[in-house]
């Protein structure tokens, strides 16, 4: 039998076709790139190219990490969604400090970026929540995210009781939805070469007198 370290290292990487970029062109700020790189990726039918890792901090110190769908980007920060009440909202009330990570790898790109996050405004929530279809609408209004399950049955259960309640009021909303902004602080562009000569490039945000933002800085990485 093959061992695994045998099998790993002979599965094909870096298979991706990057497209054509310079770095010295980029825009002077790290969501105008982004949203470059994303609609990229979307014209180029990437799967899934909203998915990304949100990793956060325990109480303990310990990371933590899932995947979630990025809603926005605006010049305030890149946004996603979840109850307040979830072990990630949890994690963020404790710590308001993540990273987020996307991987295209059709692309051969890789974005991160890390700073503080913010919840938004309960009507900017509420909005957001509103926007979801009924199903998961339904789902998160049961509000049992990570708790323990001993019956799967338990959720079909729960989720009818849900999305009755929805069909009596649509405009029902859950009490502990947050919309989410990470305000970025740093973000890196990496860019895949087969020879390993790897096209990265950080934005830096600079702080003025009194730790107020005064722009960012470009400087490109070492592979």
């Amino acid at each position: 039998m093959t061992d695994l370290r045998t099998r790993l290292r002979a599965v094909p990487t870096l298979t991706g076709n990057p497209p054509a970029w310079e770095p010295a062109e980029s825009p002077d700020t790290p969501h105008a790139l982004f949203v470059e790189w994303l609609l990229t990726a979307i014209d180029e039918q990437v799967p899934e190219p909203c998915a990304m890792t949100l990793s956060t901090v325990r109480a303990d110190g310990r990371p933590n990490g899932r995947v979630l769908i990025l809603k926005n980007v605006t010049d305030d920060g890149w946004q996603f969604a979840s109850t307040s009440t979830s072990r990630k909202g949890e994690e963020l009330d404790i710590s308001p400090y993540a990273a987020l990570t996307f991987y295209w790898v059709p692309l051969g790109r890789q974005v991160r970026i890390v700073g503080t996050v913010e919840p938004a405004p309960a009507e900017e929530s509420a909005r957001d929540f509103l926007a979801r279809p009924v199903a998961a609408r339904a789902e998160a209004l049961v509000g049992k995210q990570s708790a323990v399950l001993t019956d799967r049955s338990d959720i079909d259960v729960a989720v009818k009781e849900q999305a009755e309640r929805i069909a009596d009021d649509p405009e029902l909303v859950a009490p502990n939805w947050t919309l989410y902004t990470l305000r970025a602080e740093e973000a890196e562009f990496w860019q895949s070469d087969q020879d390993r000569r790897h096209v990265r490039l950080r934005y830096r945000l600079d702080t003025a007198d009194g730790n107020a933002p005064a722009g960012w800085t470009k400087e490109m990485l070492w592979p």
